[in-house]
């Protein structure tokens, strides 16, 4: 069409969407398919979101965020990775701020190493503003392999984007790896987008972050998945001092955007960073082990070590073949190549009840075995 923009050419609609319109047309799927908690915003969370709008807090903040929010992001950033006086920014989810923190940093031509698989949105931002990706295959275990990352670094590469725990495979990487890229990193100078937003679902250990091992690091994490405030749209950026004219240039571009994070949120988002989700974390954990138990004896798949999903090798030739089959069998899964150069494994998110686990698992394992 004469009116579109070229840039509209660069990108595809979501796999995963199409799969979330698709379950809407179909009577009860055991959905497998979209990466938000099945449990609710706690009640007391809720609860100051409410009171906040009876308060009359439903005005712009300023860009940056509600200042008592913005001083909790610091406090907390300072005591977890020993960056004083951190920049902050509170941004309308992790992907508001995957679009500022790209739009400040990626000239046309700029390379942005990904390793793959990895969360959908990366590939198709970098892309948008003229980027080039450059992805570094982590099959078959997932790891973050910082050799193969330091062999893909060239003169144009801009940032490096690392996602632990990871959309889509569930790995978390461990603080040798991390150690080891930011020694890579810092011989460059170049800058880490650090995408922590399922910092909190970490089942084998406790979590590490790429922050406080490597001083050029901008660090994500949000209140979506952890809170299950998925809709309300909240995140927050934070960043050592001396990155803060990129977190500066990020806020002028959500003056221009997104104009400010929702204003009644951020007072629930404030609440959040006291609240103990540890309960929640452990039913993730047993749903992770009912799934790989179920699985794991008919498909070649790594046991996720954290956030909420396992990349699962497809028994057919390619996993779109397969995820059609399941599809036809009421099972909603994403094909793999949504979120990697390769169509050989699929996505699953174990987001539901222990029973409808088990009894995915089974009509997935029926079709395997039909092949």
């Amino acid at each position: 069409m004469k009116y579109l923009a070229d840039r509209t050419s660069l990108i595809d609609a979501s796999g995963i969407r199409k799969v979330f319109n698709l379950a809407a047309t179909m009577k009860d799927p055991i959905n497998f398919s979209i990466g938000q908690p099945d449990y609710d915003v706690p009640d007391a969370l809720k609860q100051v979101a409410i009171d906040a709008i009876k308060q009359g807090k439903n005005r712009y903040t300023t860009t940056a965020g509600d200042a008592e929010l913005l001083a909790k992001i610091a406090k907390k950033t300072t005591a977890e990775t020993g960056w004083q006086t951190p920049a902050a920014l509170v941004a309308s989810g992790v992907s508001g701020a995957l679009l500022l923190a790209f739009m400040a940093t990626i000239n046309p031509g700029d390379e942005v190493i990904i390793p793959d698989p990895y969360f959908v949105m990366y590939k198709h931002l970098v892309n948008l503003l003229g980027g080039k990706c450059v992805f570094v295959d982590t099959y078959p275990d997932f790891a973050l392999h910082p050799q193969k990352i330091a062999d893909k670094i060239t003169d144009k590469t801009k940032l490096i984007i690392i996602n632990s725990p990871c959309n889509p495979t569930g790995a978390v990487y461990s603080k040798a790896d991390l150690t080891a890229l930011a020694e890579i990193a810092r011989k460059k100078e170049i800058l880490v987008l650090s995408d922590e937003i399922y910092d909190q679902f970490c089942y084998d250990g406790p979590y590490q972050s790429m922050a406080p091992l490597y001083e050029n690091t901008i660090l994500m994490r949000g209140f979506s998945k952890s809170y299950a405030m998925t809709g309300w749209r909240l995140a927050y950026v934070a960043a050592p001092a001396h990155l803060k004219p990129i977190v500066e240039e990020m806020i002028k571009i959500q003056q221009y955007t997104f104009v400010c994070a929702p204003a009644p949120f951020q007072q629930a988002a404030n609440a959040a960073l006291d609240f103990d989700i540890s309960n929640y974390i452990a039913d993730y954990k047993t749903k992770r082990d009912i799934l790989y138990a179920g699985l794991k004896d008919k498909f070649q798949m790594v046991k996720s070590a954290g956030a909420f999903y396992a990349f699962i090798k497809s028994p057919m030739k390619t996993s779109t073949e397969f995820v059609e089959k399941a599809i036809k069998n009421n099972v909603l899964i994403i094909p793999g190549n949504v979120f990697s150069e390769k169509d050989t494994h699929f996505r699953l998110c174990f987001t539901t009840t222990n029973d409808r686990l088990q009894k995915g698992s089974e009509i997935l394992k029926s079709i395997a075995n039909s092949q």
